[in-house]
């Protein structure tokens, strides 16, 4: 009989008082802003840019640029692997709300944005690192990424998500520095113009096994291409208040997070490769520390692993065996 699994949702306000949880990775875009002593002032900031962007990019019926805000929700799953109350931090997720003040509405937006993952961590930090320490080239490990796309689609299939989400996720991503790529004639009125990659990346064929397609938009007003993974039909199954909705979120991320390339000085253009050592660029007024990130990623690697793979490792084998990709 296959093991069923318990997923518990909670949600909290993302504004300028929010403040981490214990069980929140800490390397997660929005909890790394609220830290240390400009932690308030970097959370108003990247709030007003994100409301900056939605404006310029809804910019009909929208004269003044100021006609809506967005109202960023926390979305954290717990799984429960043994009904025993035991729970663990699964998946930490955005969901977007939009407020038009023109018509006084409340607009649901898109879940998913940021993706946020301990077993993630773990696969990429300590068993990929693990996999490849002392070998002269670079392999993956057989069946790798499989018990977390797996855990993914299930929580996807879930009572638990069809009851709180209308629609599937859509996660925004950073383009991969040593990829090139060709932008196409083919043009969205929000997304923009869409390019394509020279190859699959290992970020692609990990969230392959989530469920989970790409493609790739460089949008009004943004300097290089978003990576966008979705299911079913990008550019026909959301509005385009919904997708400019995740736009403005993960953009402003990108442009703090990832400054060389989305806050680059030069527009990208036809053939892009995006690079990490790119010295023009402009920065932020917003505070983080990408070393102390990257550092934090195999710390909670280890933590999935103590908590979670070894704790629970027969269970989740004999669990993955059963459930077919």
């Amino acid at each position: 009989m296959k093991k069923e699994f318990t997923f518990t949702i909670k949600s909290i306000c993302l504004d300028e008082n929010y403040h981490p949880s214990d069980n929140t990775r800490i390397t997660t875009n929005f909890a790394n802003l609220a830290r240390g002593d400009s932690r308030q002032e970097n959370l108003r900031n990247a709030l007003k840019m994100i409301n900056n962007s939605f404006n310029a990019l809804a910019h009909w019926d929208n004269a003044k640029g100021d006609r809506y805000s967005v109202e960023l929700e926390i979305i954290s799953v717990d799984m429960d692997i043994e009904s025993r109350g035991q729970a663990f931090p699964s998946i930490e997720i955005l969901k977007t709300n939009i407020v038009d003040h023109k018509t006084n509405e409340r607009i649901e937006g898109i879940v998913g944005n940021n993706f946020s993952s301990y077993v993630r961590d773990y696969d990429f930090s300590v068993l990929l690192l693990e996999h490849n320490k002392n070998k002269k080239s670079f392999s993956i490990p057989d069946n790798f990424g499989e018990l977390h796309g797996k855990l993914f689609k299930y929580f996807l299939n879930s009572n638990v998500y069809k009851q709180n989400f209308s629609k599937a996720p859509v996660i925004c991503l950073s383009v991969s520095d040593n990829k090139t790529y060709q932008c196409t004639e083919n043009q969205h009125p929000v997304l923009g113009f869409e390019y394509q990659p020279n190859g699959s990346s290992l970020t692609e064929q990990y969230f392959k096994k989530m469920g989970l397609q790409v493609r790739y938009f460089m949008p009004p007003n943004s300097v290089a291409p978003l990576a966008f993974y979705f299911v079913g039909d990008l550019l026909n199954d959301y509005t385009n208040l919904e997708l400019i909705s995740t736009i403005s979120t993960m953009g402003t991320f990108q442009k703090i997070y990832r400054p060389e390339i989305y806050n680059a000085n030069a527009v990208a253009g036809k053939c892009y490769q995006p690079n990490l050592k790119n010295s023009d660029h402009s920065l932020t007024q917003i505070v983080y520390d990408r070393e102390e990130r990257g550092q934090l990623a195999i710390e909670q690697g280890k933590f999935a692993e103590e908590h979670f793979i070894k704790p629970y490792q027969s269970i989740l084998e004999n669990w993955s065996a059963q459930y077919a990709l």
